[in-house]
């Protein structure tokens, strides 16, 4: 789920995205303070925007908004409030952990871009890489599926070129961290990095 509000350019609407799929055809229904947007020809809700928002839940950002149990909690009662019968499923399963990359081999379809094999502690993902500075034995930072980039991208499964990739690796100014050099490359921690462990980033 991603959840967005900036009042002073959009009003005091609280932007939330549960699919990570675009709507290729709207359909709305609104009950009360909520407009529920789904796909028109299956029906599925994909987001939902809930106006009067400082009524259910105080904010002070401007930007993305921090997923929390208490958020979703304050998003649920405002939707029993308005007759929304929408389920809010979410997993609070770090989407930031340090990665520990087994493999690295050539793309076989295109010359820039690397298929690696990560472990992120609970299981081993597929990703394609482009980075010139990506090699078997680092220790890495990964953007798993769903995550939300201090940029706003939400990572999604991709095939690039053929090649299924299930995340991201990620720089230190993707990361949005203070200094971060200006050479591509992705950020390559220290061998002291706990596999699987939360890596903390800034979404605001």
């Amino acid at each position: 789920m991603k959840v967005a509000y900036n009042k002073a350019h959009v009003g005091d609407v609280l932007l939330v995205q549960l699919s990570m799929e675009s709507i290729v055809k709207t359909a709305m229904d609104r009950a009360g303070d909520v407009a529920i947007l789904k796909e028109e020809t299956t029906g599925e809700v994909k987001a939902f925007n809930l106006f009067n928002a400082s009524k259910y839940v105080q904010l002070d950002v401007a930007g993305n908004v921090e997923v929390t149990p208490e958020l979703v909690e304050k998003l649920e009662a405002a939707l029993k409030a308005n007759g929304a019968e929408i389920s809010l499923d979410v997993d609070f399963s770090p989407k930031f952990v340090v990665g520990y990359v087994e493999t690295k081999e050539k793309h076989p379809n295109a010359d820039k871009l690397s298929v690696c094999k990560v472990n992120v502690g609970d299981e081993t993902l597929q990703i394609v890489c482009g980075a010139p500075n990506v090699d078997a034995g680092q220790k890495v930072v990964v953007a798993k599926v769903g995550a939300v980039m201090p940029s706003g991208l939400l990572i999604k499964e991709g095939n690039l070129r053929g090649e299924d990739s299930f995340g991201m690796l990620c720089s230190a100014r993707e990361l949005a961290i203070p200094g971060a050099p200006e050479v591509k490359g992705i950020l390559v921690l220290d061998d002291s990095a706990e596999v699987g462990s939360p890596f903390e980033v800034s979404t605001r």
